[in-house]
């Protein structure tokens, strides 16, 4: 699994949900409003299922989900655990 494709993978998720448009992958996806703290069950949920995933409490950092890129730096250094 490559990281372009996780961050095409969870963009194209993401567009079914704010709209027909790009997202940067280094775009802050919180905090420009794109997603909120509501959505983000929805997006943890996604990556669970998408790659079969187990994120923990621990895991549920600002950090792991700020953007598309660190989204996929999160599931592959997850699925490497």
């Amino acid at each position: 699994m490559q990281h372009k494709e996780i961050v095409d993978n969870t963009s194209q998720f993401l567009q079914q949900y704010v709209g027909e448009r790009d997202i940067d992958p280094e775009e802050e996806i919180f905090s420009s409003g794109l997603v909120n703290s509501l959505f983000a069950m929805q997006l943890v949920l996604f990556l669970e299922k998408e790659y079969n995933l187990k994120i923990d409490h621990a895991d549920l950092d600002l950090q792991n989900f700020k953007s598309l890129n660190s989204i996929g730096d999160f599931v592959i250094s997850k699925k490497q655990s």
